[in-house]
């Protein structure tokens, strides 16, 4: 039996838009991730995608709307929709994901990261 502090985990993310898996349950991986700027317009064909924001403010964009995420906050972006997470501070984030999720969907940029690497197995 493990215990995981996500603040501890997240203190140690030194790059922006690269997701930790710091935990698994059943099917779903439990991530961490510093965000700053922008990452890119992506859906996730198949799956769902919860955000927690555990410090700072987080704005989805969507192609009709947004929605604003503040600390605390959680926010599931459904399946098959194309978004856009925007931070224009750091905002330290919890990502629960099918273990099949791409990070960036179908869209390849430089900071798509492989669930490898997700993994820390880089």
């Amino acid at each position: 039996m493990q215990t995981t502090n996500f603040l501890n985990e997240l203190e140690q993310v030194t790059e922006y838009w690269s997701p930790r898996v710091v935990g698994r349950v059943n099917d779903q991986f439990i991530k961490v991730a510093k965000l700053k700027g922008t990452l890119a317009w992506h859906q996730h064909d198949d799956e769902d995608e919860l955000f927690y924001i555990v410090k700072g403010r987080l704005v989805i964009e969507y192609e009709d709307s947004q929605v604003e995420l503040n600390e605390g906050d959680i926010h599931v972006v459904p399946k098959g929709i194309m978004h856009n997470p925007v931070a224009e501070e750091e905002c330290w984030i919890a990502l629960i994901e099918s273990v099949t999720t791409k990070h960036t969907g179908d869209v390849v940029i430089d900071k798509t990261r492989s669930i490898e690497e997700q993994l820390g197995e880089r």
